[in-house]
């Protein structure tokens, strides 16, 4: 109240009728202190004002302003609304293209990665798809379905009889800026414009051609596209069920887009990753020194987490199927059975590789010949009382394109010296490849010993405790023309980055996990047989310290349960039926996922065929005390795959494994149940048909609906197929390997291959289709 202004006694503010402007200092104490007055409320002393500006009527119809009484009237403030659980709900999580999609390529396998690690661990924020409320993503599962390709979609892979191919069987959705061009049944509309021409962005052509910033050129009249550097080829598509072929129009009730998904792989040296280790290994961070680095090897740097195990030597002896994989003359040993013996007996006389063709095998009777006695082996040693022989061999041309022994060199464990001898070949040398292995003719004429007397030494050498260390023993024994049961070669021992049959040369794993240069003379001097045999001893000495795992992706990279299980499930989500709050992940696969990529998921179910693999997802996700380890309320990340339609298609044949092989036969003969009998091609194997096809596809996609029906709200789906057709780059692939081969032994006029510009370049088109994938994602 200001200065000199006069105040008001008592019982004048007690009677004074209510005034029109807001209370006085002074007049709200005796209001509050009158217990007969009514509550005083703002909306009973400012009444609302109606929309023609008059104030509102109270019930009794008088206005509040006439009354002169007070009134208490009700609030009319909305209630607060109840959460809803379903997805009209404002917090229900979304996954989709963003509203302004500005993609420049394909997005990859690590990229569907780095959404699962956003989802559910420490991830950063895609940036190819839109997330909204993240966070409410209870679950994740990812299905690979290999067989599935994007023709199926665009008409150009037919699936039923008298389809055209080459059309446009879907509406395609072409993300420009903030607009989606659509077209269907030859219309062109653009959401948010009548005329499509309004958008700067969109114009119509001459002859009903849509124009996308003069990038896409699609010609609608013949209902065919023309890719110009088109976004349009890794754009998601809009998927419509009336517009699908019958197969997949389950597909369009679930997922609302397809996305082009482009597999890993080497354009320079046509080769193709692999999608499961991209999606179930992630990266570390680079180093300082290898993001400053352009180019080069540097040594390997172990994960933060990396623990080493050590592990006894007889662990890494290679396998039967990695011995034939890898092209070994397998030992008599090796093989079990009489009949087995008999039918490798007769392959090797055929490939003249046999007893009378100057082979010989080492004295081993049986396998169990080679167990030591572990009473008088000392703890925790390495070697487990067998003698361990590093090897290493250089090889001249001679007359008829063979490649001969002209030094063998032997390393001990100690690294000591047993044998380095020259041999004198029996043929002419036509070739003494010096820059290679570093042999001249004046090193080899004074020379009297001969392959024989070298083979005479090793059965000597090689007793049935004795273990063969190399690189590329297959090479090696080739010129030695031996056989030895217990093998470790380094070129198996550590697999290629990208996989078989690419090996990685033993001066790139000395580099990288040694530290070490070797072959300095490469292409002047020639090797050094010594310094390629102890580089193969350390590599292996290395292994048996570090573990099984050290040398593989799980030494350079992460597994994605790894990183997952650092993770926690928010509050909101609850906590595990008797465990902690980390998040728990499991495989669901054809055969023992636990022992390939599945080693680190807390859950590994088996499967026989892909109806096991649904129920074992359906398992998985929503838990069954029945199931050991899976916890009542399930798991938080499932990784699938579904492998019927690859086995039909011919896409599964990468391994010699005769296990596999019934598993192969026997995926195919499931998806083409009750379908029409395959008929055989030109070259008698069979042929799927159209109709075949078709029914492979429609119970794949039934298992796909079947596994979506099954999931609870807020599970995040994504389905991939992993790659395109391999098929034909398998075949280009063979052909190369065969002429390789070929060329170091025998002259161009006698080669039964050729390798020219022409099957290089279709090698390179057939490496871009089988890194031409697909991908799906949802939230159920």
């Amino acid at each position: 109240m200001g200065r000199g202004r006069r105040k008001r006694k008592r019982p004048e503010a007690q009677t004074s009728s209510p005034q029109a402007g807001p209370p006085q200092n002074g007049a709200t104490l005796p209001l509050l202190r009158n217990p007969d007055l009514p509550a005083f409320t703002l909306i009973a002393q400012y009444p609302a004002r109606s929309e023609d500006g008059s104030r509102e009527v109270g019930d009794g119809g008088d206005a509040a302003s006439d009354s002169g009484e007070w009134q208490t009237v009700a609030s009319k403030r909305p209630s607060k609304k109840q959460k809803l659980s379903s997805k009209e709900s404002k917090n229900y999580p979304y996954i989709g293209p963003a509203t302004q999609l500005k993609l420049h390529n394909k997005i990859k396998i690590s990229d569907l990665q780095a959404l699962v690690l956003y989802l559910a661990a420490d991830g950063t924020a895609p940036q190819w798809v839109a997330v909204r409320h993240y966070n409410q993503v209870r679950k994740i599962v990812v299905v690979m379905v290999p067989g599935l390709e994007r023709g199926m979609f665009d008409g150009s892979i037919a699936l039923s009889e008298g389809c055209p191919t080459g059309g446009l069987p879907l509406e395609r959705g072409v993300m420009v800026g903030e607009y989606v061009a659509a077209e269907v049944d030859g219309l062109v509309a653009v959401e948010g414009h009548t005329n499509p021409e309004e958008s700067g962005d969109v114009s119509l052509g001459q002859h009903g051609k849509l124009d996308v910033q003069s990038h896409l050129t699609v010609d609608l009249k013949d209902n065919k596209e023309r890719w110009c550097s088109s976004p349009d080829s890794y754009y998601p598509v809009a998927l419509s069920e009336n517009t699908l072929p019958k197969p997949l129009k389950p597909l369009a009730g679930i997922f609302p887009h397809l996305w082009p998904v482009l597999t890993p792989g080497d354009d320079r040296y046509s080769r193709v990753g692999s999608p499961i280790h991209s999606m179930l290994t992630s990266p570390l961070p680079k180093t300082k020194e290898e993001k400053k680095a352009k180019s080069g090897v540097y040594p390997l740097v172990a994960a933060k987490n990396w623990a080493n195990k050590r592990t006894p030597i007889t662990e890494f002896i290679a396998t039967l199927d990695e011995l034939r994989e890898n092209e070994f003359v397998l030992h008599p040993a090796l093989l079990a059975s009489a009949e087995e013996k008999v039918r490798e007996e007769g392959r090797r006389r055929a490939a003249k590789e046999y007893i009378e063709d100057g082979w010989v095998d080492s004295r081993v009777e049986t396998l169990e010949d080679g167990a030591a006695d572990l009473e008088h082996v000392e703890d925790g040693s390495i070697t487990r009382g067998r003698e361990v022989l590093a090897i290493d061999c250089e090889m001249c041309k001679t007359e008829g394109g063979d490649l001969d022994l002209t030094r063998i060199s032997i390393v001990g464990w100690d690294g000591e010296v047993v044998l380095d001898e020259l041999v004198k070949p029996e043929k002419t040398v036509i070739d003494y490849l010096t820059p290679y292995s570093g042999i001249s003719k004046d090193m080899l004429d004074p020379v009297t010993t001969t392959l024989s007397d070298i083979q005479a030494r090793l059965l000597e050498i090689l007793h049935p405790k004795a273990i063969l260390i190399g690189h590329s023993l297959n090479s090696d024994l080739g010129a030695l023309k031996m056989t030895h049961p217990f093998i470790i070669d380094t070129s198996i021992l550590y697999q290629h980055p990208r996989g078989p049959p690419l090996k990685s040369s033993l001066k790139f794993l000395t580099q990288k996990y040694i530290g070490r240069e070797i072959q300095k003379g490469h292409g002047n001097q020639g090797h050094d047989s010594i310094e390629d045999a102890k580089a193969c001893l350390d590599l292996v000495k290395q292994k048996c310290e570090k573990g099984p795992m050290w040398g593989t992706s799980e030494a350079s990279g992460e597994s994605i349960f790894k990183r997952l299980g650092r993770s926690h499930r928010p509050a909101n989500h609850g906590a595990y039926t008797g465990a902690g709050t980390e998040r728990l992940g499991g495989v669901v696969d054809w055969g023992q996922p636990e022992k390939v990529f599945g080693a680190f998921a807390k859950v590994c179910i088996g499967c026989k065929d892909d109806e096991e693999v649904v129920q074992g997802v359906k398992t998985a996700v929503n838990g069954d005390s029945k199931v050991e380890k899976v916890p009542g309320d399930g798991l938080d990340f499932v990784w699938a795959r579904l492998r019927g339609l690859e086995a039909l298609r011919g896409w599964w044949n990468g391994s010699r494994n005769s296990a596999d092989a019934g598993l192969i036969a026997r995926a195919a003969a499931a998806v083409a149940h009750n379908a029409p009998e395959p008929t055989p091609d030109s070259s008698g194997a069979a042929a799927v048909t159209p109709e075949v096809l078709a029914a492979a596809v429609t119970k794949t996609i039934s298992h796909v609906v079947t596994i979506y029906d099954s999931l609870p709200p807020c599970t995040a789906l994504i389905v991939y197929s992993g790659t395109g057709d391999p098929r034909e780059m398998s075949g280009l692939q063979a052909l190369q390997q065969q002429f390789k081969k070929e060329y170091r032994s025998k002259n161009w006029d006698e080669l039964s291959v050729k390798w020219t510009d022409v099957e290089e370049q279709a090698l390179k088109r057939a490496v871009q289709i089988a890194r031409d994938g697909l991908g799906f994602v949802v939230v159920k």
